[in-house]
């Protein structure tokens, strides 16, 4: 999946070039290739599909020109990930019904490849013997509040738990008070099951979607011109919803697959430090000149030949890109999605 704007990274990730599309790293690689590098490990690549919105066809083929555009689902609107996944599982079981699939994110980072590869081959071991909706949960190391919990409940098998509840991005307080109880995990958004157990779901609890999807034949996702017909008309009616709170908060065949793969959803400035490199007073600085005197812990990400200059700054996100400066303490990180709002509201799609 890899139709997000990623406004939490504004004002380096933009609607016209969104994270995922961009090398953060410094590798060479944007985060949607280092994704689609790390599934080809795993799955034929012919049977690895893109989903993105109809606005970014040129960035996915010019990063990923390996993929023809029949592998290339392209959103006509933004609706959220479960109109996306529902699109995908119906577009894969019209080829093979008794299929298995993998839902991940583009824009991901994750540090030990063997690892996560055992844990995705043990998941769909698991997923193709039973009747099961598969979530990967990562052990969490910090009470961090911008990332979904899942609490775990009986054990299964190995690494395996049935799920009990899920909380979407706690506060402080109640974030430490997860950690503490060793009983949740953060909630990575990467998924598993067989396209028929998906389908299932979503007929049973998302009907207004699945009948979308469940009202043309399947010739039609088998006919490459149709299905696109179809769906440039289709696809605006389904409702924005998640997948989360869909489906996996209300189906009873909901489990999770305890992981430690070095994961890290590199959907905020301070996954990104985190991530980073830091000099002796805790600072990163991502490919800019900076002078700090006094500062500590901050983050400092400025395009172009700007030198940056501080002092007594702490804790603080400092970011520069095509016309926004912004200056923000990290522990508020949380609001620049609605800064980004409230910039589109006052001046336009100029900054967006």
């Amino acid at each position: 999946m890899c139709g997000g704007i990623g406004s939490r990274f504004w004002p380096y990730s933009r609607s016209r070039l969104p994270k995922q599309f961009i090398d953060f790293l410094g590798t060479g690689r944007s985060l949607l290739q280092m994704s689609y590098d790390r599934i080809a490990r795993l799955i034929p690549e012919e049977n690895i599909l893109i989903v993105t919105n109809e606005r970014y066809a040129s960035l996915v083929a010019e990063q990923l020109p390996e993929v023809p555009s029949d592998r290339v689902l392209f959103e006509p609107a933004r609706r959220n990930t479960a109109p996306c996944i529902a699109w995908a599982a119906w577009h894969i079981a019209a080829r093979d019904p008794e299929a298995s699939m993998i839902v991940t994110p583009a824009d991901h980072v994750i540090t030990r490849d063997h690892e996560f590869d055992s844990a995705v081959l043990a998941g769909f071991d698991f997923v193709e013997s039973r009747d099961a909706l598969l979530t990967l949960g990562i052990q969490p190391v910090r009470p961090e509040t911008g990332y979904g919990y899942i609490q775990i409940g009986d054990n299964c098998s190995g690494d395996f738990f049935k799920v009990k509840t899920f909380t979407e991005k706690p506060d402080a307080e109640l974030a430490r008070v997860f950690l503490a109880s060793g009983e949740f995990l953060w909630n990575s958004g990467i998924f598993l099951w067989r396209t028929a157990t998906i389908l299932d779901a979503f007929r049973t609890l998302v009907p207004d979607i699945a009948s979308v999807f469940d009202g043309t034949a399947a010739d039609t996702y088998r006919a490459e011109d149709a299905e696109r017909t179809f769906i440039a008309g289709a696809f605006p009616a389904c409702r924005s919803i998640s997948i989360d709170y869909s489906v996996m908060e209300k189906a009873a065949n909901v489990y999770v697959e305890k992981v430690t793969f070095g994961w890290n959803d590199l959907g905020t400035w301070s996954a990104l430090y985190d991530l980073s490199p830091k000099n002796s007073d805790s600072n990163v600085t991502q490919n800019c000149n900076v002078l700090a005197y006094n500062s500590r812990g901050n983050i400092f990400a400025v395009r172009g030949d700007k030198l940056v200059v501080v002092d007594g700054l702490a804790d603080y996100i400092v970011a520069d890109a095509d016309g926004v400066l912004l200056i923000c303490p990290k522990e508020k990180e949380q609001s620049i999605k609605q800064m980004v709002n409230d910039a589109r509201i006052k001046f336009g799609e100029k900054y967006d």
